[in-house]
């Protein structure tokens, strides 16, 4: 393919993205197909001669969309949302055409340089405390991760690290083998479950925070279980609040575990993978009161602030805890301007070398939305979840088992775990809407999740009607 054909091509193949999103719809969101539907539909080799790309598009259409799941659907409710718009597909476009590999400055300087002013951005959106801002006098900064998963296991590690590197100063006889095996970490036990992940993978003892009637952690019975934990001998180091819980979206106090974070010299990290986005406007920034003690804070605008995959935002209060865990020199990554002080080598700041320009994305998407736009989408969808609750609340078959507090509401039909087992199950195969389930208290609960961006309130009528219906039905049959 040389340029001129490059051009038609594109003009084709925008204009085929262009189409398929705006008739998404008409499309069964949740896909038809049996586990190994694919193998059979495609040659077990790859062609020896080049294909021709008429055939290609036209294999999208037989072989992939068939299987597809379309997250971008206004019919899709299930997980949290998968950024989406325009600008940002055009940026990564140019991501890809630029093809650099920005593991330091010298890599390619502008790459390294709009991610951290890309991030200064978007600290300054949220009110961050100034230390988390890297063009300040502060110690800290922003960086782009791949996932919330990704941050969160930096941040455990880069605790880790400094933990007993502190038990060393004072304890020199240690060995590290000895601390390791006394070190213990802290979630909530509503978190998500790639913060279970991350300890199985630092190799230390993680103890789950028992939760208050609201599926929050509260200051007191952290405060217990460290005091227990103290008194067995071992070391608590980390603690992973949540701000917007998977199953639920609750949120930690952390304006109560800060403080003993701080008092008891254990990293406090902050998971606000969903509802971080939200905090960009001013009626749900003080959901992140607190935030001035914590040590690093992330949150995903490829969930919730228009930005597509991949884009996982990281603050951390001291740049030099992240950098000094995992700082490796070899001779061929060295360049000239790496110890003046005046510019950052992302390379050390996350578990892969390599890294796209991701910047690009938000770079296009702050521009052209503006933050009155993006807190426009944020409160549209906040909007729609709580007519999705009031249509649930006038329905005295069902019930609301968390409070509504963003996009997600969490709802069940009255009745067994089984009997909500089963509604989920006809949704599901109704291939209209597509919803995923959460436990809460013991109960299996449904989750509605406002999700697409062009989702309005017709949309969640309909959804209300589908659901509804097959609830009519099952409650009519024996199940």
């Amino acid at each position: 393919m040389d340029a001129a054909e490059f051009r038609r091509r594109g003009r084709e193949m925008v204009d085929y993205v262009a189409d398929y999103l705006e008739n998404i719809e008409q499309r069964p969101v949740y896909p038809d197909v049996e586990p190994g539907y694919l193998r059979s539909l495609i040659p077990t080799e790859a062609p020896l001669e080049p294909d021709n790309y008429d055939d290609i598009i036209k294999d999208v259409e037989r072989i992939i969309m068939p299987g597809v799941t379309h997250w971008q659907s206004p019919y899709f409710f299930a997980y949290f949302p998968a950024a989406s718009s325009y600008p940002a597909m055009l940026a990564d476009m140019l991501c890809g055409a630029i093809g650099c590999i920005g593991f330091s400055w010298a890599a390619s300087p502008a790459c390294t340089e709009l991610e951290t002013v890309m991030l200064d951005w978007l600290g300054k959106m949220l009110k961050l405390p100034e230390h988390f801002i890297a063009g300040t006098h502060g110690h800290g900064g922003g960086v782009i991760q791949s996932t919330a998963s990704e941050a969160t296991l930096m941040s455990l590690l880069a605790a880790r690290c400094k933990a007993v590197r502190r038990v060393q100063e004072t304890n020199p006889e240690r060995l590290e083998a000895e601390v390791l095996s006394k070190l213990v970490a802290y979630s909530s036990e509503q978190a998500h479950s790639s913060v279970e992940r991350a300890s199985l993978i630092g190799g230390v003892m993680m103890r789950k925070v028992p939760t208050d009637n609201t599926y929050a952690v509260g200051g007191g019975m952290l405060k217990k279980m460290l005091e227990e934990d103290r008194a067995a001998g071992l070391i608590p180091f980390y603690f992973c609040a949540t701000l917007g819980t998977t199953s639920s979206c609750a949120f930690d106090h952390i304006t109560e575990l800060g403080p003993i974070c701080n008092e008891e010299n254990m990293w406090m990290h902050i998971d606000a993978a969903y509802a971080g986005s939200a905090f960009i406007c001013p009626e749900f920034r003080p959901l992140l009161n607190g935030i001035e003690f914590a040590d690093s804070f992330n949150f995903n605008p490829h969930k919730w602030l228009l930005i597509n995959f991949d884009c996982s935002t990281m603050w951390v209060k001291k740049r030099q805890d992240i950098i000094g865990a995992f700082k490796v020199e070899p001779l061929y990554l060295k360049h000239e301007n790496q110890e003046s002080g005046l510019v950052t080598d992302y390379r050390h700041w996350q578990i892969p070398l390599g890294r796209r320009f991701r910047s690009l994305k938000m770079w296009f998407v702050f521009r052209l939305y503006g933050i009155e736009g993006l807190q426009a989408h944020i409160r549209k969808q906040v909007v729609l979840a709580k007519e999705f609750e009031s249509l649930v609340r006038a329905d005295k078959r069902f019930e609301i088992c968390a409070e509504v507090v963003m996009g997600l509401v969490c709802f069940r039909l009255k009745g067994s775990n089984e009997l909500n087992q089963l509604l989920l199950k006809r949704i599901t195969e109704s291939r209209t809407i597509h919803l995923v389930p959460c436990q809460l208290s013991g109960l299996f609960v449904l989750r509605f999740a406002v999700c697409s961006r062009v989702t309005d309130s017709g949309h969640v009528q309909h959804a209300w009607r589908q659901i509804t219906q097959l609830s009519c039905e099952l409650l009519q049959s024996d199940h």
